[in-house]
């Protein structure tokens, strides 16, 4: 078993990776990628040695990310051109499905955008989503297939599906 402190800095380039896509820019994951690692390290001691740094990590910079937008009042957007993902260069489709991928990830609902982001770009099991976000692997599990359903009709030109929710009597 890995020494805690070692552990949590190699978990570092993924918590980069996963609040530039939830972010949007640079500058904002990069100052919740510190006040995660910040907020990790003072309390390491809670991490359970058997448990996942990662899942714990990222639930972590779930809550802290939540906790910015709620004290947000007002949404702003950077004037910058610093893209979430780096656009390949010798292909311009392959960057124009960069953006409309970008677009329509942003066009989802918060909660379905994580989830998404956590298990397409991450890699992390369904368990781990849930650990990490607080939630049952039933509600992981549903929102991130309306999330798949609703980017799959965003780039295919369509709108999204509203949610059908059906009543059970």
């Amino acid at each position: 078993m890995l020494d805690p402190d070692v552990e949590l800095l190699a978990c570092i380039p993924r918590l980069r990776r996963y609040a530039r896509a939830l972010v949007g820019e640079r500058n904002g994951a990069d100052d919740l990628v510190q006040d995660t690692v910040e907020r990790g390290w003072s309390r390491i001691g809670e991490w359970r040695r058997d448990g996942d740094m990662r899942a714990w990590l990222f639930g972590i910079m779930h809550n802290l990310h939540v906790d910015q937008m709620r004290a947000r009042r007002l949404q702003t957007t950077a004037l910058d051109d610093d893209a979430p993902y780096p656009a390949p260069a010798a292909n311009p489709a392959a960057r124009l499905e960069v953006c409309d991928m970008q677009t329509a990830l942003d066009l989802l609902p918060a909660e379905q955008r994580e989830i998404v982001l956590l298990v397409a770009l991450e890699g992390m099991t369904y368990e781990q989503v849930a650990q990490a976000l607080g939630l049952p692997a039933g509600t992981v599990m549903s929102r991130l297939s309306r999330g798949r359903a609703s980017l799959r009709a965003l780039m295919e030109g369509r709108a999204a599906p509203a949610a059908s929710l059906q009543v059970i009597k």
